[in-house]
């Protein structure tokens, strides 16, 4: 596990969690969330788990590319979730011979996403850099401390491992998903329960986000079909400046390292990081939030293949 020395309230990060991330990829930052946060934060993940009625919904699967990487979600409830707040199911949820679901819809979820950040009061809150609520490293102020010049939010999801069926995730980069050119994303991930190895807590390569370059990109698929497809990466395959570095390094599989955490834990994901999750094949699952931020200035393209693409005000500004 990766953590360092807490910042004051609201401030950005320290200079040794900055070195720490530019290290390894990643940064754990116990305690971010005060209590009274997590607990209002959780509260509104069950209440928008209540609120799903399948009759009116459709059972859009959640997947997450299987052994190959190349099948993911991609109907056009998936892709017109940018500007709404979607609800997709886990895979295992249902009955392989029968197609119906075994669970009870609010034990079915695998997300709900993409735009938590702006349509759910609590979860917006996160991005307000006025409130006083004891929060440590504000979104903005650690946006800042990276070297951000106009971050953008986009695709928040609550995430849910539910017990006993909570599906794996294979090793990715969220790049991948997100691509500016040259790449810029970074995660935001909230703990808002235990992350645990039971429950399929979520693992990092250290430092492979200066080695793994983006090679492949999920993008729409042309024409008027809908869909999602892998395609190779014609762009940018590092940030900027970290081509020399990459030469430097040398190129290996290494070993993945476990990110257990608590409750009100925040765990910032380099977009070129190779992380990934286990099944979750125990009683107790456990619910995250998590929002991306890419680079929104002159020099940096978000591209319109995309499968995400902004709404039309644009994506969340960070910076008033």
């Amino acid at each position: 596990m990766s953590s360092s020395d807490t910042p004051a309230p609201t401030e950005g990060l320290t200079p040794s969690q900055l070195a720490s991330f530019a290290r390894d990829g990643y940064l754990i930052i116990p305690s971010a969330l005060p209590h009274s946060t997590v607990s209002s934060l959780l509260s509104e993940a069950h209440r928008l788990l209540s609120t799903l009625d399948l009759s009116t919904h459709p059972l859009t699967r959640f997947l997450t590319g299987g052994d190959t990487g190349d099948n993911h979600v991609g109907d056009a409830y998936f892709l017109s979730s940018g500007n709404k707040i979607h609800f997709f199911l886990e895979d295992d949820a249902f009955d392989p011979t029968t197609g119906q679901l075994t669970k009870p819809p609010h034990r079915a979820v695998n997300k709900i996403g993409h735009y938590l950040h702006a349509l759910s009061p609590p979860f917006a809150s996160l991005l307000d850099p006025t409130k006083n609520d004891g929060m440590l490293a504000r979104p903005a102020a650690v946006a800042r401390s990276l070297g951000f010049q106009d971050p953008r939010v986009l695709q928040s999801m609550v995430i849910c491992k539910q017990p006993e069926i909570g599906g794996a995730v294979p090793p990715h980069q969220d790049s991948t998903f997100l691509y500016t050119d040259p790449p810029s994303a970074v995660g935001f991930w909230y703990a808002l329960e235990d992350a645990t190895v039971e429950n399929g807590c979520l693992s990092f390569l250290p430092g492979s986000h200066k080695w793994a370059g983006v090679e492949r990109r999920l993008v729409r698929k042309g024409g008027e079909g809908e869909g999602t497809e892998m395609v190779g990466n014609e762009g940018s395959r590092f940030p900027k400046g970290m081509r020399e570095e990459r030469e430097e390094r040398a190129e290996g599989e290494g070993e993945y390292v476990l990110g257990e955490v608590k409750a009100g834990s925040l765990v910032l994901i380099h977009g070129n990081l190779l992380h990934k999750s286990e099944q979750n094949l125990s009683s107790k699952g456990r619910i995250i939030y998590t929002f991306h931020v890419i680079e929104g200035a002159e020099g940096w393209e978000y591209d319109g293949r995309n499968w995400l693409q902004p709404p039309e005000e644009g994506f969340t500004k960070l910076y008033a």
